[in-house]
């Protein structure tokens, strides 16, 4: 485990691991936590390096998908615990997915927020040029625009357009974090203390090296990746997120390609969830999430 790897446990037991995701922190699982320890698990939520309470990477250049999946594989071992559920979400589901297909040994079953099964990665070919994952590559783009703006804007800003339906597109002239302002109105299951946990969280790491991975990382399969995942698999997805919006996605969804590499999968749709659907229901995300982890305890 990396030594800049901060993370919270509560409850014993069989363990779930939350892997979380961007601008996220251990604090994005606060709810599933709770609920988890509840339900008489162990419940562990890291920061990955560069998020919330971590240290960033000693040398960012050398930041590697494979160095996260290492991450909660220390995790594991520091602990002494020898198989884990996995509970992961937007690009946390990569490293969570290269540690059960690299280690199948190791992961009892995966709850994934928001993305599928995936062995390889999603094509984003065909999105404009404003797409913000392609803004969000660009060197020096994403210091320029966040750097207007202090780190309660960026958090709220990003909140607030990413729990919208549509995919935030840029416009010429435009930057991702024009696309709402001040007076654009939060999710209402989004509150102010909410935003001010957040806030106090990334005091100390900032925005600039999280967006490293996974913006600026090839995320290549790794080496030692089997082609299918063995273990049991739940998604929930909500039903307005906006990645489902994604040309490619919308086609993996519905092709044979998931049965094959996930035969052992379950997906669950939460009509009004958006991408932040844990946050904002749950209670719901809970039980899927407790029902699907005791059929397999």
């Amino acid at each position: 485990m990396s030594s800049a790897a901060w993370f919270g446990t509560a409850g014993e037991t069989a363990t779930l691991l939350f892997v979380h995701g961007f601008p996220e922190v251990w604090y994005s699982w606060r709810h599933q936590m709770v609920a988890a320890a509840a339900a008489g698990f162990r419940a562990i939520a890291p920061d990955f390096p560069g998020y919330g309470l971590s240290e960033p990477p000693v040398d960012l250049a050398q930041a590697s998908w494979e160095g996260l999946m290492s991450d909660l594989l220390g995790i594991l071992d520091s602990l002494s615990i020898s198989k884990v559920f996995l509970v992961a979400k937007d690009f946390g589901v990569k490293p969570a997915y290269d540690l059960a297909l690299c280690h199948p040994d190791r992961v009892c079953s995966v709850v994934t927020i928001g993305v599928p099964p995936l062995v390889e990665s999603l094509d984003f070919s065909g999105l404009p040029e404003g797409f913000y994952i392609y803004r969000w590559r660009e060197p020096g783009r994403p210091e320029a625009d966040f750097g207007r703006f202090d780190t309660r804007r960026i958090i709220r800003t990003i909140y607030t357009l990413f729990s919208k339906s549509e995919i935030p597109i840029a416009k010429q002239g435009q930057e991702i974090m024009d696309l709402a302002d001040e007076s654009t109105p939060m999710p209402q299951w989004f509150t102010e203390e909410d935003l001010s946990a957040y806030t106090d969280l990334y005091e100390k790491s900032g925005l600039m090296t999280a967006i490293q991975i996974p913006y600026r990382t090839n995320a290549a399969k790794a080496e030692c990746a089997k082609s299918r995942f063995e273990m049991p698999m739940l998604v929930i997805m909500g039903h307005k997120d906006y990645i489902l919006e994604f040309p490619a996605l919308k086609e993996y969804m519905s092709s044979e390609k998931l049965k094959e590499i996930a035969p052992d999968c379950e997906i669950t749709y939460i009509p009004e969830g958006s991408h932040f659907v844990q946050e904002q229901f749950p209670d719901h995300v809970n039980q899927l999430m407790i029902d699907f982890i005791n059929k397999h305890v």
